[in-house]
C-alpha cells in the first residue's frame, strides 16, 4: 500500500529539527581531510573504539587497495553510524578533480553536503569547482574549516578568501581562541559559549575569556547582519539595538541554509577530532530530512522509489547498487520498475560500511542500503517500488578528456577483458569504453591520468588481467593532389576456367571533405554493366590504405575504359583489376597526408588563461579567442583549433596549470594538410608498425 511522504520520512520534532535517517555527503578539495573527518565522525559517535589514521592505512574509508597504493581516496567511502538517536549514512567522495564524477552519482540523493575545505589559497579553484556542483543543484550544504590547527591566518582572513569560491555568503558560526598560536577551543557564535578543546575527547565549556569578549561580539554582529538580510524581523531587532532570541537565530540559520541563501561555515581539526561534535549537533538539528529531498527532486506525490547512488561489483557477493529509499519501504524479494518499464527483483539488502558489508532486513524511507544484484541496473537511475519509475534528473558525467588503447596481453583473455571492462564502466560513470572506427583499437577513457591509472591498476589487480597500454592511434588520413589515368588488368589462367578483368580509371582530387565519388562513362558495353559495382568494390577497398599508408578520402574515381572475356571475366576478376590500377595510379597523384583538427574549448580559472593561451600555441593550437565562463565567475572559456595528435595528453598540462581544476572539450572540424619534417615521422612511424 502506497505511503504518504510524510509517513514514510519520519516527522519534524517539535523543536523544528527533522528526525529519521539522513545521508550525509562530505566533499572538498583533494587532501583537505575528508576521509579524517569520516574517521573522526566515527569515533566521537561510537561507530569506531579509536580512530584510525589515513596515512597509517587503519581508517574505515581509502580501504581498496589502489586507495591505500596512492594515499587518496578513489571512490564513495560508506560509512553508517548513530548520534542521538538519529542515524545517518556519511558518504566521504574523492576530492580529486579527475574522480568527481563519483560524487555526481551519489549527490542525486543526499540530503545535505559537509564541505571540507582548509586555509589554502592554491585550493580555492577546486572548492569553487564543487561548490558550483552544489548551488547548481540545489543542494543545502555547511563548510568545515579543518586543520585549524595549521593555520596561522585569522579566520575572518581565510573565510574573506574562500567567499569568492561560494556564490552565497559563508557565514561564520564559531571563532577560534588563539593560545600561544594555537587554536585551543573556539566560541560558538549562535550558543555565545566558549569551549575548550581536548584531545580525542568532547569539548569542554569554559567561561568566556575576558580578552576575546569583543572579538566574538564583532563577529556575531557580522553573522546576524547575514541573517537578517533574509529576514525582515530579526534586521528591525538589529536596527532597534534588541537582542534577538536563540531559538529565532537557530531557525533562521537553519532555514537559510536549506534553501540555500547561506553556507554556515564550522572550525575545527577532523585529526585531532575538533570541532567534531559542535558539527554533529548541527546536522542533528539544521540538516534537512528525506522529505526536503524529495521536493528538491520533485518526486511526484505518493511515489515509492529508490535512487541508485552507486554500482559495485564485488569478489563475493557479486553486483551490489547502493541506493537511497527516497520513498516507501523496500523489502528483501521487492521488485523494482527501471524508467523504461523492465524489472529488477532485489536478491538481497545489506548496510555498507567501508570495504564491509553485512546483511540486513527491509529499508524505509531515507535510509542508505545496498541492493543485491539488480541486473541492468545503472548509477543514476531512480526505481519505482511500484507501478511506473518516476522521473528524476539523472546525473551530469563530464566527458573524457584523456584515453588509452588496451588490449589483452594474451589472446585467450580478450573476452575476460571485455566482461571486466564493463564492470569497470558500471562502477564508475566517468570511465567510456568504445572501439576506434579506424584502428580498431579498444580505448579506455577517463577524466585524467590518474583516473585512467588506477583504472588499469583494477583491471590487473582485482581482475587479475594482464594488459598492454599505448597511446591511441591518431585518425590520419591521406589525399591526393594531382590527377592521373591508369589502367589494371588482372589475368589469370590455372586450369578450366581463367580470370579476366581489364579497366582503365581517371583518378582525381577533390575539395576538402567531399569525400569519395565513384562513377563510369562506358559505352560500347567494353565492361558489362554487371562488372561495374565490382569494379567500384574494388576501388573503395583500395581507398584502405594508400600510398603513405593512411585511408584515403576526397576523391573521384571514374571509370573510362575496359574489356572482358565471354567465358573467364567475374565480378573477382574485376574488383582485383581496380584494386591493381589503384595500387598504381595513387603514387602518381601527389599523395599528401592529412591530420584530424579539432574545436577546442578549454575552461579555466581567468588567472590561468594566459598560461592556457600559451600552452594552446605550443601544441600548434590556433587561438580563436575567449570569453567568461557563463555562470562561472572568475572563470574564463578559450576557444582554439588544434591537431588531435596535440590533445592526446592536453589535460596534463592544463591540470598542471591550474591547480588541477582545469578541463575541456573538443570535437572533429576538418581535415588539414601536414606537411614536412612532422609527416615524414608520422609515415616512417606507420611504416615501422606495418613492418
Amino acid at each position: 500500500m502506497t505511503q504518504d511522504h510524510t509517513q514514510t520520512s519520519g516527522k519534524a520534532a517539535t523543536n523544528g529539527r527533522h528526525a529519521g535517517p539522513r545521508c550525509i555527503a562530505l566533499v572538498g578539495p583533494f587532501a583537505s581531510g575528508k576521509t579524517t573527518l569520516l574517521e573522526a565522525i566515527l569515533a566521537r559517535t561510537g561507530a569506531l573504539t579509536r580512530q584510525g589514521s589515513v596515512s597509517a592505512g587503519s581508517s574505515v574509508g581509502d580501504g581498496n587497495p589502489e586507495a591505500r597504493a596512492h594515499s587518496m581516496s578513489v571512490e564513495v567511502n560508506v560509512a553508517e553510524t548513530e548520534y542521538l538517536g538519529d542515524r545517518y549514512t556519511f558518504l566521504d567522495c574523492p576530492g580529486s578533480v579527475e574522480f568527481l564524477s563519483e560524487a555526481q552519482g551519489v549527490l542525486g540523493g543526499v540530503d545535505l553536503a559537509v564541505v571540507v575545505a582548509e586555509a589554502d589559497d592554491k585550493k580555492i579553484p577546486a572548492l569553487q569547482l564543487i561548490l558550483k556542483t552544489l548551488e547548481d543543484r540545489g543542494i543545502p550544504r555547511v563548510l568545515f574549516l579543518n586543520k585549524i590547527d595549521r593555520t596561522d591566518r585569522r579566520v575572518r582572513e581565510v573565510l574573506a578568501a574562500l567567499q569568492p569560491a561560494s556564490s552565497v555568503p559563508l557565514v561564520l558560526r564559531q571563532i577560534p581562541i588563539w593560545k600561544n598560536g594555537i587554536a585551543m577551543g573556539f566560541i560558538d557564535l549562535a550558543l555565545e559559549r566558549a569551549f575548550v578543546y581536548r584531545e580525542h575527547a568532547e569539548s569542554l565549556v569554559i567561561e568566556m575569556p575576558t580578552d576575546e569578549h569583543q572579538r566574538e561580539v564583532e563577529a556575531r554582529f557580522s553573522m546576524l547582519e547575514r541573517l537578517a538580510d533574509h529576514d525582515d524581523v530579526l534586521m528591525e531587532a538589529l536596527l532597534e539595538d534588541i537582542a534577538p532570541g536563540r531559538e529565532r537565530i537557530f531557525t533562521d540559520l537553519g532555514e537559510e541554509m536549506r534553501q540555500g541563501l547561506i553556507c554556515p561555515v564550522f572550525i575545527g581539526s577532523a585529526e585531532h577530532g575538533n570541532g567534531i561534535q559542535r558539527l554533529m549537533k548541527a546536522l542533528r538539528h539544521e540538516a534537512p530530512g528525506i522529505r526536503f529531498t524529495q521536493r528538491r527532486l520533485d518526486l511526484p506525490k505518493d511515489c515509492e522509489a529508490v535512487q541508485v547512488l552507486k554500482t559495485l561489483h564485488t569478489s563475493h557477493g557479486g553486483k551490489l547498487s547502493l541506493v537511497r529509499v527516497l520513498a516507501g519501504r523496500v523489502g528483501e524479494a521487492a521488485t523494482l520498475v527501471r524508467p523504461d518499464g523492465a524489472e529488477a527483483r532485489i536478491s538481497g539488502i545489506a548496510t555498507l560500511y567501508g570495504q564491509q558489508t553485512s546483511k540486513r532486513g527491509a529499508a524505509d524511507a531515507g535510509e542508505t542500503v545496498a541492493l543485491g544484484k539488480l541486473d541492468g541496473v545503472m548509477t543514476g537511475e531512480t526505481l519505482g517500488l511500484q507501478g511506473v519509475a518516476p522521473q528524476v534528473a539523472r546525473s551530469w558525467v563530464p566527458e573524457p578528456v584523456l584515453s588509452v588503447a588496451l588490449s589483452a596481453a594474451e589472446c585467450k583473455d580478450e573476452v575476460k577483458l571485455s566482461s571486466a571492462l564493463a564492470k569497470l564502466v558500471e562502477e564508475d560513470p566517468g570511465l567510456k569504453v568504445s572501439q576506434s572506427g579506424q584502428s580498431g583499437e579498444t580505448l579506455l577513457q577517463g577524466q585524467g591520468e590518474m583516473h585512467l591509472r588506477v583504472a588499469q591498476e583494477r583491471l590487473r589487480g582485482k581482475y587479475g588481467l594482464s594488459i598492454d597500454v599505448h597511446a591511441p592511434k591518431v585518425a590520419y588520413c591521406e589525399t591526393i593532389r594531382s590527377s592521373t589515368s591508369v589502367r589494371g588488368r588482372h589475368k589469370k589462367q590455372s586450369g578450366g576456367h581463367g580470370q579476366f578483368g581489364d579497366v582503365a580509371l581517371e583518378i582525381r582530387p577533390l575539395g576538402r571533405g567531399e569525400g569519395f565519388v565513384f562513377a563510369d562513362r562506358i559505352t560500347g558495353g567494353v565492361v558489362p554493366k554487371q562488372y561495374i559495382p565490382a569494379v567500384g568494390e574494388g576501388v573503395a577497398e583500395a581507398l584502405g590504405t594508400g600510398p603513405l599508408g593512411f585511408p584515403l578520402v576526397d576523391l573521384a574515381v571514374t571509370l573510362t575504359d575496359g574489356s572482358y572475356h565471354s567465358v573467364d571475366s567475374s565480378d573477382q576478376a574485376f574488383k582485383m583489376a581496380a584494386i591493381l590500377a589503384m595500387r598504381e595510379g595513387l603514387p602518381q597523384c601527389a599523395p599528401v597526408l592529412l591530420e584530424p583538427v579539432h574545436q577546442v574549448k578549454v575552461f579555466c580559472p581567468s588567472e590561468a588563461t594566459s598560461r592556457i593561451n600559451a600552452i594552446i600555441s605550443g601544441r600548434r593550437g590556433q587561438l580563436l579567442g575567449f570569453d567568461a565562463r557563463p555562470g562561472w565567475p572568475g572563470w574564463d572559456e578559450v576557444r582554439a583549433l588544434m591537431p588531435e595528435a596535440d590533445i592526446t595528453d592536453l589535460i596534463i598540462e592544463l591540470r598542471s596549470a591550474t591547480s588541477g581544476v582545469g578541463s575541456f572539450t573538443h570535437r572533429f572540424d576538418h581535415l588539414a594538410e601536414l606537411v614536412g619534417k612532422a609527416a615524414d615521422q608520422v609515415v616512417q612511424r606507420a611504416s615501422a608498425r606495418a613492418a
